[in-house]
């Protein structure tokens, strides 16, 4: 009995059998690629992509100056300094003795290295420094962080100013729903309510809040969702889900903040 002459040619993601005078295609399909990420968009000023570490930071960074009781400008300054600084990641070294999201130095008075370590503590010796500049307020961007730093390339801040503008009005509940995560590896669920304390100064995030509060606490627990372990975020009318990845309007969410945090053993692909 003869062979029926098989052949296979690969063409592109498809595999092409000749068998017998038959011609049979089968497609081979990839799953796609689910990068992690964190986009802040607003309305007519477009969108800005970061990692869930640098949201994370990024959300701890603006929570200190609310809680503080700075304007949302106190926040702008403080991220594009960690911005340019870290690029928004808490680093163990940089030049000389820098440490930190701000690398702040022990040797010039900033603190100890475990104190410059810690997100809450940076921040707020930044804001405790920032404040006490005359004029901050009305200062360019960059000349008010380039008081407080003194860094050797004081222009470098202005370049940050669009994305720690536009993180600051997520992150300070100036736009609604402007902040999404998506793709998250969740964490063990985290005791929020000690978090929220120590960045946000309270501990009561659900129930009912003003506009401009409610999104502010929304958005820092979709920053920090992959943290702290939240899956789900509701408020207003909208729900985030880790899975989902977006903000959407939801009929059962309701008027007050809510949040949920995944089971233990559950992670978002």
């Amino acid at each position: 009995m003869r062979g029926c002459g098989l052949k296979v040619a690969l063409f592109l993601g498809a595999v092409v059998v000749l068998t017998a005078g038959i011609v049979v295609a089968v497609v081979l399909t990839r799953s796609p690629v689910r990068t992690p990420g964190c986009t802040v968009a607003l309305p007519g000023q477009g969108a800005y992509t970061f990692t869930p570490e640098q949201a994370n930071n990024a959300a701890t960074i603006a929570a200190v100056g609310t809680k503080l009781g700075l304007p949302p400008h106190a926040a702008t300054v403080a991220l594009a300094t960690a911005l340019q600084e870290s690029k928004l990641r808490n680093l163990e070294g940089g030049d000389r003795d820098s440490v930190g999201l701000f690398q702040q130095r022990p040797s010039q008075g900033w603190g100890t290295v475990a104190q410059l370590r810690d997100p809450v503590y940076a921040a707020t010796a930044f804001y405790e420094k920032l404040d006490k500049l005359p004029g901050w307020e009305a200062m360019p961007i960059t000349e008010a962080a380039q008081a407080i730093q003194r860094s050797g390339v004081p222009g470098a801040y202005a370049q940050w100013e669009p994305q720690s503008r536009a993180l600051a009005a997520a992150f300070t509940g100036q736009v609604p729903a402007a902040l999404t995560c998506r793709n998250l590896t969740l964490a063990a669920p985290a005791d929020v309510a000690a978090a929220a304390t120590g960045e946000l100064g309270t501990a009561r995030l659900s129930g009912a809040h003003p506009a401009g509060e409610g999104w502010t606490y929304a958005s820092w627990l979709v920053g920090r969702a992959e943290a702290l372990g939240v899956d789900k975020v509701s408020f207003a009318g909208q729900t985030w889900t880790a899975e989902s990845g977006a903000w959407a309007q939801d009929s059962a969410a309701g008027a007050d903040l809510s949040l949920h945090q995944a089971p233990a053993a559950r992670q978002s692909e």
